[in-house]
């Protein structure tokens, strides 16, 4: 029987809200086993203190890169997942290296457990690849000898991006004199510090903040291993390739080849060739939509959601699928209200009873603020009593005082 949108969806909530994690509280229920899901210390169905900064990692490493243009998405994701975890935590885990941030997939910036980080570059060279050439338009020079350069540049402290535009615009005139690189605009810039190989962090301000940013050579800051399984990636596409197909379906699966190449920003006939090597190992269904959606065997059992949970910006149920399939989650015209794609913004999204039903912002100054909740006509009003544990949610991992809740119904 063909999947539908609930198969789909359900099976991908089981990944992104792994069961392990208490659905409200201040106590984790430890998980014993299993590829996806967060394991922590003791037995099965022990309950043990909040969660800790080495919590933080675990689920990162369970769901997956989260995309963090938005400095506070992997935050509040982080929030929706592991209730009870504190902006300090999530801060710790950034300062001890547990987790990172770097501009990788499709050219945005995600954070991602270290190993993670890795796949992640590999995949970015691989798809960004096209993209570099033709704005570097170089006439000598290999493109792996700039990102080396690059990493160079970066490896013995944190760089800032006018510092690696003026490296960048230097040592191509220097080593390239006759390329022709685009460089002179904003877009042009980004490739300065857009390399996958590099880490960022604020040089002001939280790590929840949009400060200026600092870029470091990875490879520099994680360590031998990770030297060794990043020279491993790089050196073979189609390890890469699968590595990177195979990330995507234990965080966001099933998926179709579509939704990988959106994601990864490969292109399709890498992701077919991907697929094809693994498929004596995963299974295939068809989907809602006629494509074939792919999983691996041995996953998580498939859950409902209830309730109410406060999603940021760019979550994964959202951005971990091509646009047409985003539908597991959300009505197209809902869709459509929520990212408004003529000038790029998405809305913070409210997941309700495992449907992305409404959208939802802190409005106020310092501190002091107030919950604005809009759900969407055709949707049921989230009761104020379930709005109770995301509240102390957000409280916890943004540090803030949320002195009132309001509930209304979205007005186009």
């Amino acid at each position: 029987m063909p999947l539908t949108w609930a198969d789909l969806a359900a099976r991908t909530l089981a990944r992104q809200f792994p069961a392990s994690v208490a659905s409200a509280g201040s106590e984790t229920a430890v998980s014993a086993s299993s590829e996806t899901a967060v394991s922590g210390s003791g037995a099965a169905g022990q309950q043990r203190p909040g969660p800790d900064a080495a919590d933080v990692v675990r689920v990162v490493g369970a769901v997956g890169p989260i995309q963090a243009q938005t400095a506070r998405s992997p935050f509040l994701g982080l929030a929706a997942r592991l209730p009870g975890v504190t902006h300090e935590q999530v801060s710790a885990a950034y300062e001890q290296l547990g987790v990172v941030r770097g501009s990788n997939l499709r050219g945005t910036v995600h954070t991602s457990t270290g190993p993670d980080h890795a796949v992640l570059d590999a995949a970015t060279r691989l798809g960004q690849r096209a993209l570099w050439a033709r704005t570097l338009r170089l006439a000598d020079a290999r493109m792996e000898e700039v990102w080396s350069a690059i990493e160079a540049y970066a490896a013995d402290t944190w760089r800032t991006p006018a510092e690696l535009a003026d490296h960048l615009r230097a040592w191509i005139a220097e080593h390239d004199p006759d390329a022709t690189p685009r460089l002179d605009n904003s877009a042009g810039r980004y490739f300065a510090f857009g390399h996958g190989g590099l880490i960022r962090r604020p040089l002001t301000g939280p790590w929840s903040g949009q400060g200026s940013p600092g870029y470091h050579t990875a490879t520099t800051l994680l360590g031998p291993d990770d030297t060794s399984r990043r020279a491993v990636l790089l050196a073979d596409a189609d390890a890469a390739t699968d590595a990177l197909v195979r990330r995507h379906l234990t965080a966001y699966g099933p998926s179709s080849r579509q939704d990988i190449a959106w994601f990864s920003g490969l292109g399709l006939r890498l992701v077919d060739a991907a697929l094809d090597r693994a498929a004596n190992e995963l299974t295939a269904h068809e989907g809602p939509d006629g494509r074939t959606y792919w999983d691996l065997p041995g996953g998580p059992a498939p859950i409902e959601l209830p309730g109410v949970r406060l999603l940021p910006e760019f979550d994964a149920l959202l951005c971990g699928f091509d646009p047409p399939a985003r539908e597991r989650f959300v009505d197209a015209a809902h869709y459509r209200i929520l990212w408004q794609q003529e000038n790029g913004l998405l809305l913070a999204p409210l997941l309700l009873d495992g449907r992305l039903s409404g959208h939802w912002r802190l409005a106020g100054t310092g501190r002091r603020r107030i919950l604005e909740v809009a759900y969407f006509a055709g949707t049921r009003k989230p009761r104020v009593a379930e709005l109770a544990a995301p509240v102390a949610a957000l409280r916890a991992v943004m540090d803030l005082d949320v002195t009132a809740v309001s509930v209304r119904k979205h007005a186009p």
